[in-house]
Order: C-alpha cells, then structure tokens, then sequence
C-alpha cells in the first residue's frame, strides 16, 4: 500500500538543514558565482577540510580525469584541471559520500541514486562538448550531478523519520510514487535555500517538464542524459522502451548516431569508476 498521506507531509516538512551539501563544495560553488573570485581563494577554501582535500585530489587522479601527471596538491589540480573543475570534484566527492545511510533498505535506494547521478555528471559533460559547447562542459557536468538533489533531500528526510519511529522502512513501489510526487518541488526547495546559481536551479525544475526552455544548453543535455541513464537501467528508474533518436533534445542538439554511440559508451564508463 502507498505510504499515507501523512507521511508525505512529513517528509516534505522536514528541515532544510538535511546533510545534502558538504559546506565546503557549496562555498567553493558560491565563490566561483562571484565575478571576482582568485585561485589562490579557491586553493585555500579546497584545503580547508583535509578529508575532502583527498578525496578531490583521489578523483583528480582516477581513471576518469586523469592527465599525463599526476595531481599531488589541491594547488597543482586547479593549475591542470582549472577552478571550476576542481570545484566540480569537491561537490562530486562529497556527494558519493553522502549517499550512504544505516538502514539498509534506504542505503540500497540512495547507492542506486548515486550511481544515477554520477552517470548523469559524465555523461552531461561529455555531451556538452561533443555537441559543441565545450564552454558549458563544466556547467553540464554539475547540472547532471544536481539534477535529482531532491530525492537525496527525501532519502534524508525518511532516514531522521525512521530514526524516530515516525515513519516504517519503505516499500521501492512507495518510494518511487514519494519521488515522482515530491522530488522537484523539494529539490527547488533545497536550490533557492542555498542560494544555487540559476542554471542548476533550472535543471532542477525543468528536467521533467514538456515544455522546457529549449534554448537552454546546460538543461537540453541534462534532460536528455537523464533519459538515456533510464534507457540503461542506471539508477532507480529503467525504461528501455524509450527512443532517443526521436527525443526532443537529440533534435535541438543535432546529434548524429556516432554520438549517441559515444554517449551510451560514457555512461557505461562511469559505473566502472563510481567513487
């Protein structure tokens, strides 16, 4: 049986405070908001926290972004990879960090959540340049990272609930209903709460709407990534039965088979690698 409605409201209801950004990557996103930013500014905020300093610096050197050197300091990744990349790792790495929870059954949804979201990063930044806007590569990756931030919110809001006794262990046909209801308006929520720069807060809002701002770059690649991770089965939803020659966004973007190929190749890439 669906959950009751009361426990919909709880969830919705629950604080904004939810541990779904680390403090750090969302300073580092509010500081490259800024026109006026330094690099010695973004060395010194990334080093703060030593942890996620590491872990930043174990992604900048995984498989995945490696280069012909080896990165060995925070200072020597934003030198190769650039601020907004560098940047784009904090809040990746903190990320897969917090798609973890005690109650099993939670854990599962939220490993399967990342493994989405992931492969949305990815597979967005790599389509972004492959279309030809190299110069939001950045933006995309962030954007499909993001994207689904309001399923983490309620993942969060259902584990302080368990905890509490105020809400049992849920059912996956439960949760799927919970996040198609709730998920946007929530991840809205957290992005305006935290002062998110626009261009995530749109693909946050928009990446299920018909009728989307086509125009938009950063949300065409997201919606349609999103999309093909269904088609692969990557994450908490599967639908194979999707055409994505026939979607909208492969048409805005132009793309060809070749490219699509390639995108399907990203996608399966990032789950080898999945931090």
């Amino acid at each position: 049986m669906p959950l009751p409605l009361a426990i919909k409201r709880l969830l919705g209801n629950q604080p904004i405070d939810l541990p779904v950004f680390h403090p750090v990557a969302l300073r580092l996103q509010h500081l490259l908001a800024t026109p006026d930013f330094s690099i010695a500014q973004v060395i010194s905020l990334a080093n703060e926290d030593q942890s996620l300093a590491g872990q930043i610096l174990k992604l900048a050197n995984s498989p995945l972004y490696i280069g012909r050197f080896r990165t060995e300091t925070i200072k020597d990744a934003v030198i190769r990879l650039g601020a907004q990349h560098v940047c784009n790792l904090a809040m990746a790495a903190s990320q897969a960090g917090l798609h973890v929870s005690e109650n099993r059954i939670i854990n599962g949804f939220m490993q399967s959540l990342w493994l989405h979201s992931h492969a949305c990063a990815m597979g967005s930044r790599w389509l972004a340049r492959s279309a030809g806007y190299p110069q939001r590569a950045e933006q995309a990756y962030m954007a499909g990272l993001l994207h689904d931030i309001g399923k983490l919110y309620l993942l969060k809001a259902l584990e302080r609930l368990n905890k509490a006794d105020m809400a049992p262990p849920p059912l996956e046909e439960d949760l799927l209903d919970i996040f198609e209801e709730l998920h946007v308006e929530q991840g809205c929520r957290l992005m305006e709460h935290w002062n998110m720069p626009k261009v995530y807060y749109n693909v946050v809002a928009n990446h299920h709407d018909d009728n989307f701002d086509t125009t938009d770059i950063v949300l065409t690649v997201a919606r349609l990534v999103d999309k093909a991770c269904k088609v692969k089965g990557i994450g908490l939803i599967s639908d194979p039965t999707i055409d994505l020659e026939t979607e909208p966004e492969t048409s805005l973007l132009q793309l060809s088979p070749e490219e699509m190929e390639g995108l399907m190749k990203v996608l399966d890439h990032s789950q080898e690698f999945s931090l």
